[in-house]
């Protein structure tokens, strides 16, 4: 469903940029929801093919949006359909013993858009996403998995991390564990493969970053995020997740304090990024298709684009732009558009989906600016120290 306000996409709201003087920007935003239900969105993805967007909520319960339009793209100029087979079924993730305030749910999807791996801290559940009939399960904790990501060259390899620290190379099609990988010290929230490197970059809530060559799994490297006084952690379980930019070298690293862009695979930092503290935590950030973007959603509701190269603020989305009526509200996760470079979509914690554009008449984010003194200031790598542990 797709509220009235914006199903037509001619809604197109303002929203003021604080920290610049007289900067406005416009945007189209299409709001996805289900009438019942506010758990909180905490995995968001659009299918490889652009066409859909999938949720995992905080019930363990997914969701699926497709859009019927000439060229089978989401956008948020149209409503999309929610979709489920006519037998009404959900794809629902195992949570059997599970406490849900305690998991730390993940999915991945295949390259071909036809299966979904998920679990909300109990077993794993392989769907198919056409019949959203559940092909297996496997995995019952503990440990309990943490993050999951498939092999880049076969959909039946998977990259499992868990909360006992551990990493599995799994085979799903023989039900066999092929490689366990040990080097963290907490759980381990984030996986990202390159095949240009041939590598594996893992990341935990213990703000390390590992890279584990592919021939062999053996650990290449490991370093932790550099966090600066005063911007220490909410948590000592805050995850870190990591993603390859496109051309499988430079790694965005998120956590809560800072976004980070590193070169694998010996791990230089080349840059940080630092939220305002007045606006509060990073919740999740991504690389636009093209990995000319990065978009960073707040605590406080905003939503940062930023420059890939410098991570400079391009432009700010507040949150009056797409949820003028609950302060309260903020995007927990960010996902971007595979083939749209300018699009993206952020689910919330009132059970909301948003796809964010810039209009049509414009087409693009805006540049912002010049940068006021104190406003998420990059820093460049030869300005810090690090506390280097490569192997």
């Amino acid at each position: 469903m797709v509220s009235a306000a914006v199903a037509n996409g001619s809604a197109a709201a303002k929203c003021w940029s604080v920290g610049f003087s007289g900067w406005w920007v416009n945007l189209n935003s299409g709001e996805l929801r289900l009438p019942m239900g506010l758990d909180v969105i905490i995995g968001l993805t659009y299918t490889h093919m652009g066409g859909a967007i999938l949720a995992l909520a905080f019930n363990a319960v997914h969701k699926l949006w497709k859009w019927q339009t000439s060229d089978g793209k989401a956008t948020s100029s149209v409503p999309p359909q929610l979709w489920q087979p006519p037998n009404g079924i959900l794809m629902t993730n195992d949570i059997s013993d599970t406490r849900l305030e305690c998991a730390v749910p993940c999915f991945a999807l295949s390259k071909n858009d036809s299966y979904l791996l998920s679990t909300s801290g109990g077993k794993f559940s392989l769907f198919n996403i056409t019949t959203f009939k559940t092909m297996t399960t496997f995995m019952s904790p503990p440990p309990a998995a943490t993050s999951v990501a498939f092999h880049p060259n076969d959909n039946n390899i998977v990259a499992i991390g868990f909360d006992d620290y551990s990493i599995h190379i799994y085979n799903i099609r023989i039900d066999e564990v092929k490689s366990k990988l040990k080097g963290h010290q907490n759980r381990v929230t984030g996986l990202t493969f390159s095949n240009v490197l041939n590598v594996l970059v893992s990341s935990g809530a213990d703000v390390q970053l590992c890279v584990w060559s592919m021939d062999g799994w053996e650990m290449h490297t490991r370093k932790f995020l550099y966090i600066p006084h005063g911007r220490e952690s909410s948590s000592p379980l805050a995850p870190t997740g990591v993603q390859f930019h496109q051309d499988q070298i430079h790694v965005l690293a998120v956590h809560e304090t800072q976004i980070a862009i590193y070169e694998a695979p010996r791990l230089d930092c080349l840059m940080q990024w630092f939220p305002p503290e007045s606006s509060g935590l990073v919740t999740d950030a991504t690389y636009s298709c093209d990995g000319q973007l990065i978009y960073a959603s707040i605590k406080d509701g905003s939503v940062c684009v930023l420059t890939a190269t410098t991570l400079q603020l391009r432009s700010r989305i507040t949150p009056a732009a797409y949820i003028p009526l609950n302060p309260r509200v903020y995007p927990v996760v960010i996902a971007a558009h595979p083939s749209e470079p300018n699009q993206f979509a952020i689910g919330l914690t009132d059970g909301g989906v948003h796809v964010i554009e810039p209009p049509e008449s414009g087409g693009s984010w805006c540049v912002a600016p010049p940068l006021e003194s104190g406003v998420g200031p990059s820093v460049n790598s030869a300005q810090l120290v690090q506390d280097d542990s490569g192997l």
